[in-house]
């Protein structure tokens, strides 16, 4: 059984007329009748009594005309998945700051996965459909998805005195701190109340990763934004690690569109790769 003798049954049963139902094929009648004559073979059952005038349809056709129907529905929908551009599905999706590229590459790359057919356009900042966020960015009406967790290391310099991992623990005299971030709260503790010990301040994690780079001081960071970093080393705390969350925050109605709708539903059951440490 196949979709082509599925498509010949729905359009008799419909049409209730083999000669109604090859023209609307467009296929000769002996050809309709022969493709009828294989499907009740293969099921084992008759499907349609010719009568004077047209087909009589049978009780096995009337069960297995919703089933027909389906099947020829979600072949039709697989196929326009994977067709044109014209036929893509567009979502848009926020990325919030302080994400990084490996979070943003393998979450796009497991969106196209689940749909084939996406169109997706990102943007930063709070805007989309939907937005990749960590979690304390979701505003209070939002729902989260959390598709990453992940813990927060000390990040340092190059040329830190601390940066040899056997060096003995020190107090840190340069803390690159956050102020306005929502982790900051979370960090103090780690920092000391010295004000002497802070050697800078920056806006967002990310520019903290770029002054600790520089050789300005340490931070604490997530494990993904400085995994790699060829100019950061990371060192083990002696304390436990805060941690954070990374996902899709959303509000509920998002889920009313079929791309957002379709995401989730992968997301829940497909997870991402955890980021490995550097």
């Amino acid at each position: 059984m196949d979709i082509r003798h599925l498509k010949a049954f729905l359009a008799v049963f419909e049409e209730r007329n083999i000669t109604a139902a090859a023209q609307r094929l467009f296929i000769s009648q002996p050809t309709l009748s022969v493709t009828i004559k294989q499907l009740e073979e293969e099921l084992g059952a008759t499907l349609f009594v010719r009568q004077p005038r047209g087909v009589e349809v049978s009780d096995e056709a009337r069960l297995l005309y919703p089933q027909a129907r389906r099947m020829v529905a979600e072949s039709e929908a697989l196929s326009r998945m994977f067709r044109g551009r014209e036929n893509r599905a567009p979502l848009t999706l926020g990325i919030e700051g302080d994400i990084a590229a490996s979070h943003i590459e393998a979450f796009v790359r497991m969106a196209h996965q689940a749909l084939p057919n996406l169109l997706l356009t990102l943007e930063e900042g709070c805007h989309g459909d939907g937005r990749l966020a960590v979690e304390e960015m979701c505003c209070e009406d939002e729902l989260f998805l959390p598709l990453w967790e992940e813990s927060y290391v000390m990040a340092l310099p190059l040329d830190h005195p601390m940066a040899n991992a056997q060096a003995g623990w020190a107090p840190i005299e340069d803390w690159i701190t956050c102020p306005q971030h929502p982790s900051h709260q979370r960090l103090m503790a780690l920092y000391g109340r010295s004000p002497e010990a802070v050697a800078g301040h920056a806006g967002s994690l990310q520019q903290a990763l770029y002054m600790v780079a520089a050789g300005v001081g340490v931070a604490m960071l997530p494990q993904s934004l400085v995994s790699g970093h060829e100019r950061i080393v990371v060192r083990a705390l002696h304390l436990p690690a805060p941690t954070r969350r990374v996902g899709l925050c959303y509000a509920a109605q998002a889920l009313e569109l079929p791309t957002m709708r379709g995401l989730h539903e992968y997301f829940q059951v497909n997870r991402p790769p955890a980021i490995e440490a550097a």
